[in-house]
């Protein structure tokens, strides 16, 4: 079996009017979507675009506050679909042109948005 090697990742901040055409770039220069991911630190969340060509990410990251719409990259890579509903459900967030949107019912889960309870609606 031959050795794989594996090579450092680079994380590149971007703000929300740049996320689309930093996405668009990467689209155009071969890169594959891996994934998306969102995690909740210091009040604010952050999303982590993951993007790879030739077995190298280079992911993209993006600061949002809780009340922040995020606009969705549905119209660069389709497949973004999941992720981006994924996220509307268990976390809250609400995308701006998400392609095909379950508007939060993506998912059967017990209670609204779990992992962000602060932004159930009372």
């Amino acid at each position: 079996m031959a050795e794989e090697k594996h090579l450092i990742q680079t994380i590149i901040p971007v703000g929300s009017s740049e996320l689309l055409d930093k996405v668009q770039d990467m689209k155009d220069e071969g890169y594959r979507l891996g994934q998306i991911c969102a995690a909740k630190a210091n009040g604010s969340f952050h999303l982590l675009y993951s993007f790879d060509k030739d077995c190298v990410l280079t992911n993209l990251k993006l600061a949002v506050d809780e009340d922040e719409t995020v606009p969705s990259i549905t119209g660069v890579y389709w497949p973004a679909f999941i992720y981006e509903n994924e996220m509307q459900d268990l976390f809250g967030f609400k995308f701006k042109h998400l392609a095909l949107n379950y508007n939060g019912k993506f998912f059967k889960v017990a209670e609204p948005t779990p992992w962000n309870p602060k932004s159930q609606k009372e």
